[in-house]
């Protein structure tokens, strides 16, 4: 086991078996709690996968999920809830980067270890690990423009109001701005519902008759977009963020999907739990944040790319 504890943190030196004895007896055992923003999203359903692997790995008591169904409230009681439960660890991924602050400062005056995890959250927490999710809609527009020739009407599908989708549209419209000939003609939020993204999506070609390109924050509208794309029988491309299978998958038949920056959700959640671990265990210098790096994925390479 102290070699997976290890390799989860990612350094070469091995904690002690008398250490680890030493926390995992606290209160009768290491016990960890994790809220998900939602858990209707590939993206985070992979984290999950990740993340009850890894507790077992390091030989936690008992790990427990919540899922707040993109409901601040619910996520607030979720994990006001775990910190009775009596959690060590608390790893959130926030439905809303302010609204949660309270709950974050319950857990900490409880003593509870907190990493925000994909989207940081307000108020005293030990570690944020994220993706760089700035370059991450850089890239994504970046290459849409390129492939349209730097010229033409484009369109951004909008997400909830997290730090990372606000951080994905600012990169977006940087890359655009590089392109003069470039412009951002509509802006709709389809609040990560794939049904909400097909209809939008409707809405702006119907709107907007010259539309050559369309940038979503994440591939799960992404995928209501290209539905209404392919619908249209117009030739507009699509681009987005995340990497998901099915993204990969439809940019791999080719057509309107062309590309998705893709995100590292096990990784991100691995190294989460890995700070945490190292504060727990007393280390007084863990990092506060963690940048995790994204990649382009297009049909070059997206035979060879999976989360």
């Amino acid at each position: 086991m102290l070699y997976k504890v290890a390799k989860l943190l990612g350094i070469g030196t091995i904690v002690s078996a008398a250490a680890l004895s030493s926390a995992f007896a606290q209160d009768g055992g290491l016990k960890i709690g994790m809220s998900f923003q939602t858990l209707n999203n590939p993206y985070f359903v992979s984290m999950q996968e990740a993340l009850t692997e890894a507790s077992k790995s390091v030989g936690a008591k008992e790990l427990i999920i919540t899922d707040a169904g993109l409901d601040v409230a619910k996520q607030i009681s979720d994990i006001e809830d775990m910190v009775q439960r009596g959690i060590n660890i608390l790893v959130v991924n926030p439905a809303d980067t302010n609204g949660i602050q309270s709950a974050i400062e319950t857990a900490h005056s409880a003593g509870v270890v907190i990493v925000a995890v994909d989207a940081n959250a307000a108020g005293p927490v030990d570690s944020f690990v994220g993706s760089k999710n700035t370059d991450a809609g850089y890239k994504s527009c970046k290459y849409l423009a390129e492939a349209l020739g730097g010229k033409g009407d484009v369109a951004i599908i909008d997400g909830i109001a997290v730090v990372p989708i606000l951080e994905r549209v600012a990169g977006c419209k940087k890359a655009l701005e590089e392109h003069p000939e470039m412009k951002l003609v509509d802006v709709q939020n389809a609040k990560a519902d794939r049904a909400a993204a097909l209809s939008i999506t409707e809405n702006m070609i119907q709107a907007h008759p010259d539309l050559k390109g369309i940038f979503s924050v994440m591939d799960g509208a992404a995928m209501g977009a290209l539905g209404a794309i392919e619908a249209s029988g117009k030739e507009i491309k699509l681009t987005s963020v995340d990497g998901a299978p099915e993204a990969v998958e439809a940019i791999k038949r080719g057509g309107a999907f062309i590309e998705t920056t893709a995100q590292f959700p096990r990784d991100q959640i691995r190294i989460g739990l890995g700070m945490a671990l190292a504060k727990f265990w007393g280390a007084k210098v863990v990092p506060t944040e963690v940048p995790v790096d994204v990649m382009v994925v297009d049909a070059a390479n997206a035979a060879d790319f999976s989360w």
